[in-house]
């Protein structure tokens, strides 16, 4: 498969605190993964760990401390303008919350409007009816229901798929999906994600599905990594990593997914750390707190990353 996205060894650190008594955060810390063409990559885990940072970075809405994102074999950050704002171009988001991403007081038709003229994909109105029309088309829309109306006169389903429409647009290569059905009545998610499913064939578009739902992301991913308090401490395969997991942060994870048999209960004691904070700052493994395996050297080092029956392994289980 081709490589479309490399992040290499990507940091980000933030300083909070007054100015005499500064702390810093490691929000991402040295994270690497690659996105193949075409593909569905996800990043899964709990609130905080460092996903949607990383998506910042990658849209250029961040900068990184340290590292590098590449695409098709470009560093982002040392392009020029011109270059640069040709690569988003072909790198679209869609956001977790779809009635933040239209102004009530617009019609929505007048962004995807605005988008083509300004961007110069389309010369006239007329050329730029067609394109909103092939592209409503693909996410199972019509030019006459989208035509002249408010966001309030849509569903949020509808909402969502018309963000996805005007992600289109432009013809990406990859678009980055920030909980793209966490907002989404659960009868429509489905729905939403084999929309990207569907995308993936259709236009050989690449997707980062940032998610903290393991259903979906069972269903929807080709390969997935799963972050906890800014690192990626398990990553391959996504039906390997979630039918077979290896670190204990992703047995967690799985255990905590409900199923419908009331035989089964929770029976897993779970060791919290004092604070969110203390996880974030602590040495050695960020998980230890809540470990029901941690050693002794897990307290005191950093684990590397050990390849197990074609899984990277964040955990000194696998030494």
């Amino acid at each position: 498969m081709k490589k479309l996205l490399e992040v290499q060894n990507l940091t980000k650190i933030y300083s909070m605190g007054s100015i005499f008594s500064r702390t810093k955060i490691t929000a991402v810390e040295d994270i690497s993964f690659t996105v193949g063409e075409p593909e569905i990559f996800t990043l899964a885990g709990e609130s905080g760990c460092g996903k949607t940072t990383t998506a910042k970075i990658i849209l250029g809405f961040e900068e990184q401390t340290s590292g590098a994102v590449m695409y098709k074999d470009e560093p982002i950050k040392n392009l020029r303008r011109g270059d640069r704002n040709k690569v988003l171009r072909e790198i679209q988001a869609v956001f977790q919350n779809p009635f933040s991403t239209f102004n009530p007081l617009r019609t929505v038709d007048s962004y995807f409007y605005e988008t083509l003229i300004n961007l110069k994909i389309a010369s006239n109105r007329k050329e730029a009816e067609k394109k909103i029309a092939e592209k409503l088309q693909a996410v199972g829309l019509s030019f006459e229901e989208f035509s002249q109306r408010y966001p309030s006169e849509f569903s949020g389903g509808q909402l969502q798929r018309l963000s996805i429409a005007r992600a289109l647009l432009t013809d990406p290569s990859l678009i980055i999906a920030d909980e793209p059905v966490s907002m989404v009545d659960a009868s429509l998610r489905m729905s939403i994600v084999n929309l990207f499913k569907d995308l993936k064939e259709r236009y050989d578009v690449s997707v980062i599905y940032i998610t903290h739902d393991l259903t979906t992301a069972y269903y929807i991913s080709d390969r997935m990594a799963v972050m906890f308090r800014g690192n990626i401490v398990e990553m391959g395969p996504a039906e390997e990593v979630l039918s077979n997991p290896k670190h204990p942060y992703t047995r967690l994870l799985r255990e905590s997914v409900p199923e419908p048999d009331p035989e089964k209960q929770w029976t897993t004691r779970v060791h919290l750390a004092e604070s969110e904070h203390e996880e974030y700052l602590q040495t050695g493994c960020k998980f230890v707190a809540r470990c029901p395996l941690a050693m002794e050297k897990c307290r005191k080092l950093t684990p590397p990353h050990f390849e197990v029956n074609g899984t990277s392994v964040k955990c000194f289980l696998y030494e």
